[in-house]
Parts: C-alpha cells; sequence; structure tokens
C-alpha cells in the first residue's frame, strides 16, 4: 500500500516533522480514510491524537454544523444557545456539584485556564500565597508553557525549561507510595504555597494508557482535603466517555475540583475544550469580585458549542459510553490474548477504548529500544502498510529509559470485527519488526 506523500519541496506548511510529511487525506466516513492515492484506511487511533470518538461523517453533526453556520458563527458580548445548552449537558455528565463550564478552543487552553481559576479562587478567598501547581512526572498537559510547567513529560520540557514555571512534581501513579508522596511535596513547599495539584486519572500520551492502582485517588482527595488544595482531573484525552464512564475519574468515584476536558467533546469536528468545576469555586467568585478575567477570542463560540452539543447529542442517545465499555474490554483481551508471545511487548494495560502496548528489547527486564530505533514510528509504519492505522507512540518517552507506548484507541462505533482486524495488522507489524531487531 503506497500512500500519497508529498516532498519538502512540495509543502509551505510548517509541519511537525519536517523530515517525514505526512501522506495527504481525501476524506473520511465512519472508522475509515482514504488517501489521494486511493488507499483506505481502518482508523484505530480515532485521528491519531485520541480525538474522533463517535467516528466521522456523522450526518447529525454535519447538519448541526450548518444551521449554526447559518444563524451566528461567532459573536462577542452574548452567550448562546449552543454555549448555554452543552454547559448544561457536560454539568450533567460531570459527578459531583462540577456544575459550572467555562469553554476554551483546546485541551492546552482548558489547562491554562484551570490553573488561571485555582490561583483566582485562592485570592478571592483571601489566601493569596497559594499559586504553585503540583503535577507528576511522565504526564502530559499540553504544549502551551503553564500547561507544560505542570506537566512531566521530559522529553517536551527539556527545551524550554528556562521559560518554564517552577511547579514540583511527584512520582508516576506505580503504587500507593506515590500517593503519600503528594503529601511530603505539600510539606515541603508549604501548603500556604501550593494551591492545585493535577493529574491524569489515565495517562495520555506521557505513558499511554496508565492506570493507577485502586486506592491512589481516593488518597489523593484526602490529602487535598487536608491541606485545602484544589484537585485538578486532566481528562482531556480519557474523558467524555474514553475509558467507558462519562469521566475516566468515575471509575474511582472521586469528585475533583476541577475538570479539563477538549478532544471528544467535539469529536474532532472543531476545535473545543474547556473546565467544569464544583459550586464551591464558582460560589467564592460570585460572592467576591464576580469576576474571572480570563478568556481566549474562540471561546464558547456559537458554532464550536453547537457542534459540541450535537457530539454529545449523538454520544449519549446512541449509548457510545456504554459501547465503548463493552468493546474496550473484547479490544484489551484480545490484543493481550494475541500479543502474548511477542518478544517485543512487555505490559498492555487499558480501560474502555484507551489502549497502550509496552515496547521493549527484553522481556525479562523491559528494558527500552534506543530512541534511534523509532520503534513505535515503524510498527506504526508496518501496520498502516497493512491498512490498519493505530497510535504509534507519541514522539520520545518521558524518560530515556523508559519504554516506548503505543496505542490502540479506536472510535466507540468500533465493530468487534473493526477489532479483529486490528488486531491481526499490529500482530503482523510487531512480528515484522522483531524480525528487523533480531528477536523473532
Amino acid at each position: 500500500m503506497e500512500p500519497a506523500t508529498m516532498t519538502h519541496d512540495e509543502t509551505k506548511v510548517f509541519h511537525r516533522d519536517i523530515t517525514a510529511i505526512p501522506p495527504r487525506v481525501q476524506r473520511a466516513e465512519g472508522v475509515h480514510l482514504w488517501d489521494e492515492a486511493g488507499n483506505r484506511y481502518l482508523d484505530a487511533s480515532s485521528g491519531l491524537n485520541v480525538v474522533v470518538n463517535i467516528g466521522y461523517g456523522v450526518k447529525e453533526v454535519l447538519d448541526a454544523m450548518h444551521k449554526q453556520a447559518e444563524l451566528v458563527a461567532f459573536c462577542g458580548g452574548f452567550t448562546s444557545a449552543p454555549q448555554e445548552d452543552l454547559a448544561q449537558v457536560l454539568a450533567d455528565m460531570a459527578p459531583g456539584d462540577l456544575n459550572h463550564v467555562r469553554f476554551t478552543s483546546g485541551g492546552a487552553e482548558a489547562t491554562e485556564t484551570a490553573i488561571k481559576l485555582a490561583r483566582h479562587y485562592f485570592v478571592e478567598s483571601g489566601q493569596p500565597s497559594k499559586w504553585k501547581v503540583i503535577g507528576r512526572w511522565k504526564s502530559f498537559h499540553g504544549n502551551t508553557l503553564g500547561a507544560l510547567a505542570a506537566s512531566g513529560y521530559s522529553a517536551r520540557r527539556l527545551e524550554y525549561t528556562p521559560y518554564l514555571s517552577n511547579f514540583p512534581h511527584i512520582s508516576p501513579a506505580y503504587d500507593m507510595a506515590a500517593a503519600e508522596e503528594l503529601e511530603a511535596a505539600i510539606l515541603n513547599e508549604g501548603p500556604d504555597e501550593i494551591a492545585a495539584f493535577i493529574a491524569e486519572p489515565v495517562v495520555g500520551s506521557a505513558d499511554l494508557a496508565r492506570i493507577p492502582p485502586e486506592g491512589y485517588f481516593k488518597r489523593i482527595r484526602e490529602i487535598c482535603d487536608k491541606y485545602n488544595i484544589l484537585f485538578i482531573a486532566d481528562e482531556v484525552l480519557c474523558g467524555i466517555g474514553r475509558t467507558g464512564k462519562n469521566f475516566a475519574i468515575d471509575h474511582w468515584n472521586i469528585v475533583p475540583d476541577i475538570i479539563i476536558f477538549g478532544k471528544g467533546v467535539s469529536s474532532g469536528y472543531t476545535p473545543l475544550g474547556g473546565i467544569i468545576t464544583t459550586d464551591a469555586i464558582y460560589d467564592a467568585i460570585a460572592a467576591g469580585s464576580g469576576l474571572f478575567d480570563h478568556g481566549y477570542t474562540y471561546s464558547g463560540n456559537p458554532l464550536s458549542c453547537a457542534v459540541g452539543l450535537a457530539v454529545l447529542n449523538y454520544l449519549n442517545e446512541h449509548h457510545l459510553v456504554e459501547r465503548a465499555a463493552d468493546t474496550g474490554k473484547y479490544l484489551l483481551d484480545s490484543l493481550r490474548q494475541a500479543l502474548a508471545n511477542s518478544p517485543i511487548v512487555g505490559e498492555i494495560s487499558g480501560l474502555g477504548m484507551l489502549t497502550g502496548i509496552e515496547l521493549v528489547a527484553d522481556k525479562v527486564t523491559r528494558s527500552p529500544f534506543a530512541g534511534s530505533k523509532r520503534i513505535g514510528a515503524r510498527i506504526g509504519k508496518a501496520t498502516r502498510e497493512r491498512g490498519v492505522l493505530i497510535n504509534p507512540g507519541f514522539g520520545a518517552p518521558s524518560l530515556p529509559s523508559d519504554p516506548e507506548r503505543i496505542g490502540v484507541c479506536p472510535s466507540f462505533i468500533f465493530t468487534r470485527e473493526d477489532v479483529d482486524q486490528t488486531v491481526a495488522a499490529l500482530s503482523a507489524a510487531l512480528a515484522q519488526v522483531a524480525q528487523e531487531e533480531g528477536l523473532a
């Protein structure tokens, strides 16, 4: 299968990797894409970045987009029915008293909003010394500077360290000892300086589909409450039904103070993200200045909100969150069964339609391949040559000592037959790369 490609001299776009211009897509429908050479691909990656939750070309979404564009696409100084209705749907989906929504154009902007809101809340509450955000290593919250400062994705932070706020970080959620590190970090920095702790309930690109141990977030919630610190759950990748629950934090029956959402809220039909926050935070600001003077040009624009509303209505009407849970279990079981004997596969983890596969040079020691081998990218290419798109890693691992992880993160409308095709193509691709490495 030869994709439609371009040379470096044929494009004026400053692509992410200017040494490897991606193929040109022509169209998409359901769970398939076609490139300009006429090749058809089964998309088991939800648009590579784990975005396309409900599939491509959904008529109800396209109709809503067209209808709203005819009415009004952008307005300043007004709210709109789509913004108000979408906020209500999100509040209904969120746990506890998370009832208040602020929209952005995407996940990184939403992280910036959450960080600034945490600071603003404590200023309004008469505790202006609180400003720091504690993050975790092997986490990722976005590429803007505030989001990157809270992130623990070393490979993406390194070059920009001079620009980043000196936020503290604790260990990834490998065990319960990692939860106890939060209290130690708070005491080390001083509780009067810590405004929030931010974490992905199920980790995204920095450590794909890493799941915490049972009891981890219960302990995190207790520590945050003890020291009057906000808990921010970054659900940009793992939220909006991706793990088989409305939000991934729902697996542990914990209510955070702020949820960050993005990606799946619009299923890739338009840029959209935002935060959901509690009555307590909202009421504190309402009783104070009444102002959270922060926003972006396209925050809450009617067109994007109408699209997001259509996406969530479709998601709920077709019971796609429940379907993601059911098909996701079949996906995880199928991957574990098919790849158990692969010499280059270590741990396989996942919840719902979010799975991660660890790539190892040695199954016993779980040692990684050298980054120069680009193992994930090669497996992604070999799978694509077999007509299936997976998530071929997200660049360098968080730390050089970490094994790279690839993912299979399909749209919620995937069938079991689609899963079978994906697993077969990936198995063959892994065998090919293992043989190339002399590990067959």
